[in-house]
C-alpha cells in the first residue's frame, strides 16, 4: 500500500529505522507497514562514523534504492540539506525518485549538519530553506512521492521558532512537516497543540518521549512516528554482547539468542532465488 493511502486511514503509520537493507527486510517481516531509511544508521553501517553529514548524495540514494529493492512496503528517506543549491536539490529528488522511496525529508541546518540529537546544530535562516523546500516540490512534479519540511530548531532557538518555520514550510506546500530533536514530552505536547496538520515525530530510544505509546501519538496528532535507532542499538548491542560470548567462552555456544541459519536465509529471501535456480539454472 502506497505511504498517501496509509495517510489516507488515518492511523498512525509506524514506520521503524533501518540501518541497511536486511534492517529494512526485518521490519517488514515485523508487520509495520513503513520502514524510514535513518541517516544516523546509514552512516553507521556504511561509515562506521557518527551522522555528521558524511555521506554524500550519491551515497545515501544508493542506499535508499537498495532498501526499497529489499521490501514492498514505503520507504521514507533521509535527504538531509539536500546536498547543496538549487541544481543538487533538484537532482536529489529525482534520484530518490528513481530509487522508488515514498517520501523525503529535508531539513534547514546548515553544511555541515549533523543528527538533530547531538550539540552544534546550526541553521540557515528559515526564507532560505523555504526556497529549498519550494525546489525540491517544483523538482518531485506530479509524482506520488511526498516531501517533508523538517526543522531542527528546537533545541538551539526554541519551541516558538519551531513552530514558526513548520508554518513556514506548511506554506511552502510540504506534504507533512517534522520538528525534530524533541526528548521530553511536554516539548512533543507544545509542538502538537501549536502545529496542526500531517505531521512526522521522531522517537529516539532513552529520551522521555519513548514512554509515549503510538496510541498516544495520534492522539496527539502526529501522521507518521518514526524509531530511527530502536533497531540499530539493539543489533549493535546483541552483536557487542555475542563477540564478548565468544572472547570469553571460546565457542558461540551458551550464547545470546540467535537466528538459525534456516530463519536468516529466508529472511533474505534465498527461497526465491533456489527456486530460480531450479527452474532455470543450467
Amino acid at each position: 500500500m502506497s505511504l498517501k493511502r496509509l495517510l489516507d486511514g488515518g492511523e498512525i503509520v509506524l514506520a521503524p529505522g533501518a540501518p541497511d537493507s536486511i534492517g529494512a527486510r526485518l521490519v517488514e517481516a515485523a508487520g509495520f507497514p513503513a520502514v524510514y531509511m535513518t541517516g544516523f544508521g546509514a552512516t553507521a553501517s556504511r561509515l562506521g562514523m557518527p551522522d555528521i553529514g558524511l555521506l554524500s548524495q550519491t551515497e545515501m540514494t544508493e542506499h535508499a534504492r537498495n532498501m526499497t529493492r529489499a521490501v514492498s512496503v514505503p520507504v521514507i528517506a533521509d535527504a538531509d540539506t539536500g546536498y547543496g543549491g538549487p541544481g543538487n536539490i533538484d537532482r536529489t529528488v529525482h534520484e530518490y525518485l528513481q530509487a522508488g522511496v515514498a517520501a523525503i525529508h529535508l531539513e534547514d541546518q546548515a553544511m555541515p549538519k549533523r543528527c538533530g540529537q547531538m550539540k552544534g546544530v546550526r541553521l540557515i535562516d528559515a526564507e532560505s530553506s523555504v526556497k529549498r523546500l519550494k525546489c525540491a516540490l517544483r523538482a518531485r512534479g506530479s509524482s506520488d512521492m511526498l516531501v517533508i519540511g523538517r526543522t531542527d530548531a528546537l533545541p538551539g532557538e526554541g519551541i516558538a521558532e519551531a513552530v514558526r518555520r513548520a508554518h513556514l514550510y506548511q506554506d511552502a506546500g510540504a506534504d507533512l512537516v517534522f520538528v525534530d530533536g524533541a526528548k521530553k514530552i511536554h516539548e512533543l505536547e507544545s509542538i502538537a497543540a501549536a502545529v496542526k496538520g500531517p505531521k512526522v515525530v521522531s522517537i529516539v530510544d532513552g529520551n522521555e518521549t519513548a514512554e509515549l505509546t503510538a496510541v498516544d501519538l495520534q492522539e496527539l496528532g502526529f501522521s507518521i512516528a518514526v524509531y530511527a535507532v530502536t533497531a540499530l542499538f539493539t543489533a549493535t548491542r546483541a552483536v557487542a554482547d555475542a563477540l564478548a560470548h565468544l572472547r570469553a567462552a571460546g565457542t558461540p555456544a551458551g550464547g545470546p539468542p540467535q537466528h538459525s541459519y534456516e530463519e536468516f536465509s529466508r529472511l533474505s529471501g534465498c527461497e526465491f532465488h533456489q527456486e530460480l535456480d531450479d527452474r532455470f539454472g543450467v
